[in-house]
This record gives C-alpha cells, sequence and structure tokens, in this order.
C-alpha cells in the first residue's frame, strides 16, 4: 500500500518560527534538530537563510553537524523562487531546496502581479537554476487547494520537467476537507515522476484528518510542526500525526516515546504553552476523572484509551473529586501505602463529594480527610528534633565493620547500616538542633578510616 512510505519533515524551525511571537536563538535551533533527529523524522526544514543572519547560521550549523553525522535527518532549506535566495540555500550545502511560489489566482493576481503563463516561467527557471547548484529541489504550490486544478497540472509538470522530484501541496488557508482531500491527490499522484508532500494549515482544525487523506491518496511526506505551531492557528501537529498514523495505518513515523520530550523543548524554547488538553502530549491526554471512567481503566485501560500511555512515554492517572468513584479512591491509597476498610473508604468519599466546589484533592488532601476519618497518623510530618541521614564512604584499607562500631557508639547516632553502592555505611542521627547536628557529623568524620561523608536532611517522615 502506498502509505506504507510516508515520512513526516518536520517545519518547526521554519513554519514553527512564523508564529507570533516565537523567535529561536541559534543554539534553539541547533538543540531542537538534534532533537528532531532523535525522534526520527524523515526530514527537518530548518529555515528560510536569506531571511536573517541567525537563521542562515542556524542552519549552517546544522549542516555540519549532518556532514558529521550527528544528525541524520535530509536537511531542507526554504527558498523564494528568486535567484538571490536559491544561491543562498545553496551555498549552505543542504540537501535539498524547497521553492515556493503562489500559484492560486488570487495568489497571482493580489500578491505577485503576474498571469498564468509568466508564473510557469518563473517556477522551470527557478527550479532549473537549484537544479544546477546539485541540490535535491522540492517545489511547494502556495495556496494549490484554490487553484485551478488543471492549472495546478500545468504547475506540477513545469516544476517536474525544470528538476524538482517532490511537489509541496499546500493547503495555505486550510480549506480542505478529508474526501476533497483524498481525491485532489489520488488525482495528482497519476502524474508521473514526482512524489507529493502535504502541507496543511489548520485554519479550520482539519489539518491532520487532511493528511491522513492525503497520505490515502499517495503523498508520502507530511508536513508538521512540534506543538501544532505556525502562521495563524499552524499546521499540523507532529505527536497528533504521528499517534493517528501508528493506530490507524500500523505506521511509525518516529519514536513515540520521545514525543513529550521534544513537545516540552519546543514549549520551553517558543514560548508558547502546551493546553493540557492537547492530543497525547497534553497534561490531560491519559489522565480520567468520571468514576466509571476510572472504573473501567483500573479494570481494563482499552475501556477509555485507544492506545497504551507508556507508548507515548506517559503514564496514566486520575482525578480525585466530587466524580470519583470507590474504586478509584481505593486505588489512590493503596498507591500512597495506605489500607483503609469499606466503612473508612465510604466515609472519606461522603466528605470528598460534600465539597463539590473542590477542583480536584491532592495526595496530602486525601491523606488529611483519611486521618479525620481513621484517627491514624498517615501525612508526612517535619521531624520534631533535627535528624539526618550520613552516607559515609570508608578508606580502602580498612575493616568496614570496625568503623560502623566507632560510630555506632557516638552520641546522637541512632542507628548504622553497611550499605552497598558509591558509600559503605549509612548512619541514621538525632539532634537537638543545627549545632548537636554539625557536632555529630564531624565526631563521624572524626573516626580513623572516614574518607569522606555526605549529609541529607529529613524534612518530613511518616
Amino acid at each position: 500500500m502506498r502509505f506504507l512510505k510516508v515520512g513526516i519533515l518536520d517545519s518547526t524551525l521554519r513554519e514553527g518560527e512564523q508564529t507570533p511571537g516565537v523567535v529561536f536563538t541559534t543554539e534553539q535551533r541547533v538543540e531542537i534538530a538534534k532533537a528532531l533527529s532523535e525522534l526520527g523524522v524523515s526530514m527537518i526544514e530548518a529555515g528560510h537563510p536569506a531571511v536573517s543572519p541567525d537563521i542562515y547560521e542556524g542552519i549552517k550549523r546544522i549542516v555540519k553537524l549532518k556532514k558529521e553525522g550527528e544528525i541524520t535527518p535530509e536537511i531542507v532549506g526554504h527558498s523564494r523562487a528568486v535567484k538571490k535566495d536559491i544561491e543562498i540555500a545553496a551555498e549552505l550545502e543542504v540537501d535539498r531546496i524547497a521553492i515556493f511560489y503562489g500559484i492560486s489566482d488570487i495568489h497571482l493576481k493580489a500578491k505577485t502581479g503576474k498571469t498564468r503563463e509568466e508564473a510557469l516561467s518563473i517556477i522551470a527557471e527557478a527550479v532549473s537554476y537549484a537544479k544546477e547548484h546539485g541540490a535535491k529541489v522540492r517545489f511547494t504550490a502556495e495556496d494549490a487547494t484554490r487553484a485551478d486544478l488543471e492549472y495546478l497540472t500545468q504547475v506540477i509538470k513545469t516544476a517536474r520537467d525544470a528538476g524538482a522530484d517532490r511537489i509541496g501541496i499546500a493547503d495555505t488557508v486550510g480549506i480542505l476537507y478529508p474526501s476533497k482531500t483524498r481525491e485532489l491527490f489520488s488525482y495528482l499522484s497519476k502524474i508521473p515522476g514526482v512524489e507529493y508532500d502535504i502541507h496543511a494549515h489548520n485554519d479550520l482544525g482539519l489539518a491532520v484528518a487532511n493528511s491522513l487523506a492525503a497520505v490515502e491518496g499517495g503523498a508520502t511526506i507530511i508536513h508538521a510542526t512540534v506543538n501544532g505551531l505556525g502562521e495563524r492557528v499552524g499546521i499540523t501537529p507532529l505527536q497528533v500525526i504521528a499517534a493517528a498514523l501508528k493506530y490507524h495505518f500500523n505506521v511509525e513515523v518516529v519514536k513515540l516515546e520521545l514525543l513529550p520530550k521534544i513537545s516540552s523543548l519546543v514549549e520551553k524554547y517558543s514560548g508558547i504553552p502546551t493546553p493540557p488538553n492537547f492530543p497525547i502530549t497534553g497534561d490531560y491526554a491519559f489522565l480520567h476523572k468520571a468514576g466509571i471512567h476510572v472504573q473501567g481503566i483500573l479494570n481494563d485501560p482499552r475501556t477509555y484509551e485507544f492506545m497504551p500511555p507508556e507508548t507515548f512515554g506517559r503514564n496514566r492517572d486520575y482525578v480525585i473529586d466530587k466524580y470519583t468513584g470507590k474504586h478509584a479512591l481505593k486505588d489512590r491509597f493503596e498507591r500512597l501505602g495506605v489500607s483503609l476498610s469499606e466503612e473508612e473508604l465510604e466515609q472519606v468519599l461522603a466528605k470528598i463529594k460534600s465539597n463539590p466546589n473542590v477542583r480536584f484533592y491532592r495526595d496530602v488532601d486525601l491523606l488529611e480527610i483519611a486521618e479525620e476519618v481513621t484517627g491514624r497518623i498517615l501525612k508526612p510530618r517535619p521531624p520534631e528534633k533535627v535528624e539526618a541521614l550520613i552516607s559515609i564512604k570508608c578508606d580502602s584499607n580498612v575493616y568496614t565493620t570496625a568503623v560502623t562500631r566507632k560510630i555506632s557508639v557516638i552520641p546522637g547516632v541512632k542507628e548504622v547500616m553497611e550499605i552497598s553502592g558509591d558509600y559503605d555505611i549509612l548512619a541514621k542521627i538525632e539532634a537537638k538542633d543545627p549545632t548537636e547536628l554539625n557536632n555529630i557529623i564531624e565526631s563521624i568524620r572524626s573516626v580513623k578510616g572516614v574518607s569522606s561523608t555526605l549529609t541529607s536532611l529529613v524534612l518530613k517522615k511518616m
């Protein structure tokens, strides 16, 4: 089947930086490119080098890393159908130059002021010029989905004959819908000698659906950005399309377990927080609330999860609030190491439901309620005295047991254990104040055979 060949072109560094308010530094561009390579995308659209010196420098460094083998995907440089842009991209030695030109009558009239025939000539000349510089070429028909179909066919054949082996079909204002997309790509795929990219904008929220439909119609590369960044409301979100391809076609285009990592990285550098209800990588993607839902996932996660969260490097969880049922509550207390009787669970649940305005209960809140119900101390509390755990390393030429005996008789030392790992001995100590604590630690350090210590203060304990 044709769609088994599909791959991802990530355009976070080009389309993504066109998001209002987003600017990546050179170092950030390089770090994102490395993370995308680790993720396993097929192509990285590294930017439009003619836009600014910092983008040029970022692409230069990314190409260098590609040559050194640290980055593996194909590196794509963006370019207008202008010789100067093409020359700048070519001198960077990117793997592919991606030339774009608006081909709808709207763009020709309002933006470039060219006739259809003039546009064909410009496209042919630009693609040929890029090809002469030794790079692979993709031509993107901007606003292709609002262009006359017959003219779009002419554009594709012109670009192909001039040397482009890939054609990008840009749904520039996101007006396609899935059946139309499938029909369009099925028709265009009959033109021999080229492969197709789908560049789907998300203005109507259909970018993922249209990208899947394009693949069914014959597209072999999907353009995406991490977190769906891009002009206006962005383009196809990488993490969502990757999950959809895995679920529907059993095609793993990236390492799915690394999606949260790349999402967090881009969220940090873009300054745009991902909504908690964002698919796959949002905080709520595998967080359940309704009692009947939680009971279902506790018995069989497939009841309310389309795929296991572990596939995407996530974990499932559930909210405790007025919607909670007894099954969820019992499971949460078991996770906390607290055993409650059926009657106690019912009492805790009643207290939770009697406060309907609480958004959710934290673990510490649940323990507090359980303490009220049971009369037992369950919640972590600060120690009444200064307590610490002292990890002790011994000289290699001494007997650890001999050192342990000496430490055990020091006032304030409550327990001493010989342990494995980087340290040899662990001592538990209690002191009435920090001054006494320091005195005890100094007494331990003065024992012959002790080479070093590491102190960990006890903040809370059960």
